[in-house]
């Protein structure tokens, strides 16, 4: 019976099955043992009693699921119209728009009590020390020392009946604290809204396999990659540089992923997510990575929320022109998108349609299921892509952009019909500032301009002889090796 050396070893001989039965006395005669039947006592037996009995004592079966929990009323985007506004002139981080974000829901009467933040470390890195007194940190015995800080406004507050969950650094157990909230909706119907943030390269890359489970078990809750990007958290040293964090979640299929520029973007996202997981009931979880880098940010215009859910929106456009090109990016390598599309303008005559990709994950998993449905209703009209909806009728060629592999671009290239040029921080990179960090990838503003140019020359939409001239302008070396070979 012990004989399972092998994962090929999965069956007991005929022997070993008949001295089983004869063990424990089980009611199969001889002649069954080969079909090894199935046996159930039955329902009025001791055995069974026993069993049922103590599963009562222990609360009842398990695991048990409530497939219908009850649903929140969550805050429209109204509520949120302090972020969607704009910064003005003053930068902030999409980090410290985030943190807006979750004070306003820590105020909404109806949702405050369910909302769980979680942190494992850098809790002040993400700004969120104001909440240490606000909220409390959760210790079941209170606060047992005094505080380094005690002295200070926002001190290290710990409370028996704190609400924020300070795991310390360890982020299977901040993620497996996340994963209990996330499904409290169905083992206990209870709905919790768990808010889990940490450095972007220390979650799907560290403990991928619980954000798989927690996609298997239909987790709903958010996970927010801090400090994302390979070139926008600088000076910190290459192990904590996400590039690739995006990729990983891409392969949990009810985990929803968008990489935002702009604060009005994360929260048209985190509302829209609360919407589909505790208003309607989808089994998703949702994962956005926020960055520490400091700009202004724009009033969201009226009609760009559909797009910003889908995956891409038309953030500045170029209007008509001779020469035309369409930029991608997201997270803030858009920004340099942005610069690249003003120096194309100023340099060559460009006009550039500058498009905010904040899912390319959400991109790609449409356009698939749109194929999947044209393939298997080839009988019929086919339909389109939102992909294609944007660019198909757009002029120029497509480059785009991101603080990501090249790969994770590369996913929508099937629906991309002009020619396409993919731009990503592929290798490991060195320990640099922003700027040097992007020239480094390149990824920065002059590279975006100078592909771009090479595709109009390829296209005859400009002259051989601009290549020559935009390598001066835009200061691109040729004779530098491959970024991800250094």
């Amino acid at each position: 019976q012990a004989a399972n050396t092998t994962h090929q070893q999965k069956k007991m001989d005929t022997e070993s099955i008949r001295q089983f039965r004869d063990k424990f006395r089980v009611p199969i005669k001889d002649e069954q043992l080969e079909e090894v039947p199935y046996f159930k006592p039955a329902e009025d037996s001791e055995e069974l009693k026993y069993l049922q009995q103590r599963r009562q004592e222990l609360g009842g079966y398990l695991p048990s699921r409530k497939f219908e929990s009850q649903t929140l009323n969550v805050p429209e985007l109204a509520a949120f119209e302090s972020i969607t506004k704009g910064s003005g002139d003053r930068e902030i981080s999409t980090t410290m728009a985030f943190v807006r974000i979750l004070s306003l829901l820590l105020r909404d009467k109806n949702i405050k009590e369910r909302i769980v933040p979680i942190l494992c470390d850098e809790g002040r890195t993400f700004g969120m020390e104001g909440m240490f007194r606000q909220l409390g940190i959760y210790s079941h015995q209170g606060q047992q020392y005094e505080p380094e800080d005690s002295d200070q406004l926002m001190f290290y507050k710990e409370s028996a009946d704190g609400q924020i969950l300070q795991e310390g650094i360890t982020e299977a157990g901040a993620m497996s604290s996340w994963i209990a909230a996330a499904t409290a909706y169905a083992n206990y119907n209870i709905p919790m809204i768990p808010f889990y943030i940490y450095y972007s390269m220390f979650g799907h890359q560290r403990i991928g396999d619980l954000c798989w489970a927690a996609g298997d078990m239909r987790a709903k809750g958010f996970l927010l990659g801090g400090t994302a990007g390979r070139t926008t958290l600088n000076g910190e040293g290459l192990q904590h540089q996400d590039g690739h964090s995006h990729l990983i979640s891409g392969t949990v299929s009810n985990c929803v992923s968008y990489d935002p520029t702009y604060a009005h973007e994360v929260a048209v996202i985190v509302q829209h997510g609360l919407k589909r997981m505790y208003a309607d009931n989808e089994d998703v979880y949702f994962y956005l990575t926020l960055m520490n880098e400091n700009y202004p940010h724009p009033e969201m215009v009226k009609g760009q929320e559909a797009g910003i859910i889908k995956g891409m929106y038309l953030l500045k456009d170029g209007g008509k022109a001779k020469l035309k090109a369409q930029l991608i990016g997201s997270g803030t390598i858009l920004r340099e998108v942005e610069a690249a599309a003003e120096m194309l303008k100023k340099d060559f005559k460009v006009s550039c349609d500058v498009w905010s990709a904040t899912s390319i994950t959400e991109l790609k998993r449409e356009a698939q299921s749109i194929s999947r449905y044209n393939r298997l209703h080839a009988d019929k009209k086919p339909k389109t892509s939102f992909i294609e909806e944007c660019l198909d009728k757009q002029q120029g060629p497509v480059i785009a952009a991101t603080d990501y592999v090249m790969d994770f671009a590369e996913q929508i290239r099937p629906w991309v019909k002009a020619n396409y040029t993919t731009l990503g921080t592929d290798g490991f990179g060195r320990s640099d500032t922003r700027e040097q960090l992007r020239k480094f990838f390149e990824v920065d503003r002059n590279h975006i301009a100078y592909s771009t140019v090479v595709e109009l020359v390829k296209a005859s939409d400009l002259p051989k002889t601009a290549i020559a001239k935009a390598k001066k302008i835009y200061a691109i070396d040729d004779s530098v090796a491959d970024p991800r070979t250094r």
